[in-house]
């Protein structure tokens, strides 16, 4: 039971994606815009996901086209609501926006306009490779624009380090931990020398080695990885597992629990994207100009990021495209950095002295350019719908080994056979 079926993979159902009636979608012809005025394209979006500033002169005109914008922002449960929409093909934005797990809409993929008729591929060479191949589908067509994203870099106490005699320069640390062995090394040393842990929790580990991954759970072709012992899932389990194993990590699994422990200084350092920066600011506003940011341990990766899409009910998909297109120039990129902290796909916007400047908070180093050196070097990856009814329980065996002590050969099996089953149950492997 090594293979997904490649034709369930290409058009498994949406169930899994969590879309319901997908039944009900082939039954119907015709799919209606949420607007009927041929002049007004609506577009569905989320709160800060978007530059204010930018939507005000869309909605009074749209370059280049004899089309406005209507935005509507949608509160609650995003995907829910445009799933709904979808399933039931009624009330469908002719614009959309897609948060970071626009893989789970690759089943659906024929709703959405292949924006490859439209033009893409004029633009690619404009946009991070690797941000750009995460909105084509498996079946090679480009449905989901690239907006921001989530470069990764390892974020650390500077007086935490060198109290336990470590490197407290970003270059230094970056050489010093540049894999996750020395990494290893490092933690193990900063444990020792003053108590501190290095990071809150092994998972956070294992998410991030498989964020910096050219190989994740299954390859785009349906083959399932997530097994191979020489695979990326196990490296990092593996990795992770040493970490627990090493007491380098605090053990504290919730939000509530980590924030607290960078907070009260009881964990050093820690691995997350660019938007983590504001996010410790206002959680550690006492800390400020003791963090630093550094490379992380092997490459980069990515957490985080949306997309735009254009559905098949688009009343002028044209329009739409110039939209988007403009919405997503280096230009407009900069100006949603200033407004609402995303950080761009576009690697000329990194041009901009907006996106350089010394940051009080992390003592004055310029931490936008040590992202903007990492998101250059995030390999080109694959995730697929289906890539949580693995993880899920990995996570939840990788918990049971750092908080419980139990076996990791153990938790290891148990992981795999729980991912086994959920595939099993819809239909998804043979």
């Amino acid at each position: 039971m090594d293979n997904l079926s490649r034709r369930r993979f290409m058009s498994g159902t949406m169930a899994v994606a969590g879309l319901a009636a997908t039944g009900a979608l082939a039954g119907c012809s015709r799919t209606e815009s949420i607007s009927t005025d041929p002049n007004l394209l609506t577009l569905w979006y989320w709160n800060r996901s978007i530059s204010e500033k930018l939507l005000d002169s869309a909605r009074r005109s749209i370059i280049g086209t004899p089309r406005r914008l209507r935005t509507d922002m949608i509160g609650g449960d995003f995907d829910v609501k445009l799933r709904t929409s979808l399933a039931g093909r009624a009330y469908v934005p002719d614009i959309t926006g897609l948060n970071s797990n626009v893989a789970l809409y690759f089943p659906s993929e024929d709703q959405f306009v292949d924006m490859n008729e439209l033009g893409a591929q004029e633009h690619k060479a404009d946009y991070l490779p690797w941000k750009w191949q995460f909105g084509v589908t498996p079946k090679d067509r480009m449905c989901f624009w690239p907006m921001d994203t989530g470069p990764t870099a390892q974020f650390f106490r500077t007086d935490l380090f060198a109290a336990a005699s470590l490197p407290r320069d970003p270059e230094e640390v970056a050489a010093s931990t540049d894999t996750w062995p020395a990494w290893l090394d490092a933690g193990k040393k900063l444990k020792r020398n003053s108590g501190v842990s290095v990071i809150a929790n092994a998972s956070i580990v294992y998410s991030q080695i498989v964020n910096a991954s050219a190989e994740r759970y299954f390859s785009p072709a349906g083959r399932a990885l997530f097994q191979d012992q020489e695979g990326t899932i196990r490296r990092a389990w593996d990795v992770a597992v040493t970490a627990a194993q090493a007491g380098i990590t605090a053990k504290v699994q919730t939000p509530a629990e980590m924030n607290s422990a960078w907070v009260n200084g009881k964990v050093a350092s820690h691995i997350e994207a660019v938007w983590w920066g504001p996010v410790l600011k206002a959680t550690a506003p006492n800390s400020s100009g003791k963090w630093a940011v550094a490379h992380q341990p092997g490459a980069p990766g990515n957490s985080g990021g949306s997309f735009l899409a254009i559905p098949k009910s688009c009343k002028d998909p044209k329009a739409a495209f110039d939209f988007i297109t403009w919405l997503t120039s280096p230009e407009a990129q900069i100006q949603t950095y200033k407004d609402v902290q995303l950080f761009p796909s576009a690697p000329k916007a990194f041009e901009s002295p907006q996106l350089s400047a010394p940051d009080k908070f992390f003592g004055g180093q310029d931490v936008l350019g040590v992202f903007q050196d990492s998101a250059k070097e995030v390999p080109i990856t694959f995730i697929s719908p289906y890539d949580s009814q693995v993880s899920e329980g990995v996570l939840k065996e990788l918990v049971n080994v750092e908080t419980q002590g139990k076996d990791p050969d153990r938790a290891w099996a148990d992981a795999m056979a729980q991912g086994i089953r959920q595939l099993e149950k819809r239909g998804l492997m043979t």
